[in-house]
């Protein structure tokens, strides 16, 4: 786990509120946390970052098994996958553009917002190869080389919505957004036995096909942004829900808490959790709450394995 928190980290930049300031000031209950981001790897030497993270420079240095290990230029990060083109999960390309060999992997959507934005095109293309990653077509992550690495990857659409600077509010429903825009994974090893890994870090409903893809899942990382859809509101922080930002809450008869409660899963770890999210507070009732449902909330440097 790269970093647990959604967009602005925890505490956020201009947040003052009253977790935000335990934070700051080293409360053991408010541990800090960067934007939402993980690296999975089959064999412990080689890669795949999943989401860049604003944050992945302090990412990278909090992590010894990604430092640089040989030479005087080296990398483990062997491919980057996007699972949408939010700023907190794209900006953190920019920090890697120093001619480091690596895949980018995204659906054609995500590519073409990068295309369109001239400023990415500091990823040198010969060092960095952007492969289109098709919805349903499990497909093996590769380094910049070829290489396999011992991952099979599968994305498919969830529901979300385009990216907040692509919005356009003439396109018709959701801000003219298509299934592309965001896309959960099934990440498995290559040849294993079967144990999947789903990660969804935004996801604003569950219809009744996602519930059945995702049952009897091994391991589940799941959008925590917000524990109820006001709670921006509720706080003075934002004018928007969570329905309207695309991310669906953990609280209520609607909520992921209770939406996943009969499906088997064999862990289920939050993660994109929004600074205003109370569950980000060791001592809060409704980190207690989570916890007796039986979700994890992710932390940074956290690690899990399959």
């Amino acid at each position: 786990m790269l970093g647990a928190a959604a967009g602005g980290g925890f505490p956020q930049w201009n947040s003052n509120s009253p977790a935000s300031r335990r934070s700051r000031q080293g409360d053991p209950a408010a541990p800090a946390c960067t934007q939402s981001s993980i690296a999975v790897s089959r064999d412990g030497r080689r890669w795949v970052v999943f989401n860049a993270s604003p944050d992945i420079r302090q990412q990278i240095n909090d992590n010894p098994p990604l430092h640089p290990a040989e030479g005087v230029r080296h990398s483990p990060i062997s491919s980057v996958v996007l699972t949408n083109a939010d700023v907190d999960h794209v900006a953190g390309l920019l920090t890697l553009r120093e001619s480091q060999p690596f895949s980018l992997y995204a659906t054609s959507r995500v590519l073409s917002v990068l295309a369109e934005n001239t400023i990415f095109n500091v990823l040198n293309p010969d060092f960095v190869v952007r492969r289109q990653l098709a919805l349903e077509q499990p497909f093996e992550p590769r380094t910049r080389d070829g290489e396999p690495l011992g991952l099979t990857v599968e994305a498919f659409a969830v529901p979300g919505k385009v990216a907040l600077y692509k919005e356009d509010a003439s396109a018709g429903a959701n801000f003219g957004s298509v299934a592309e825009d965001t896309v959960g994974l099934r990440i498995t090893e290559t040849g294993g036995d079967g144990r999947s890994l789903f990660y969804l870090p935004g996801c604003a409903a569950l219809p009744a096909g996602l519930k059945a893809r995702l049952k009897g899942a091994a391991l589940l990382l799941f959008d925590g942004t917000l524990w109820r859809d006001d709670e921006m509101l509720a706080q003075g922080a934002g004018v928007k829900t969570g329905q309207r930002m695309g991310h669906l809450s953990m609280a209520g008869p609607e909520g992921t808490i209770a939406g996943f409660a009969d499906l088997g899963i064999a862990r289920k770890v939050f993660i994109h959790i929004n600074n205003t999210n109370p569950v980000l507070l060791l001592d809060s009732p409704e980190r207690a709450e989570v916890e007796a449902a039986g979700w994890t909330v992710a932390r940074d440097g956290m690690e899990l394995e399959l």
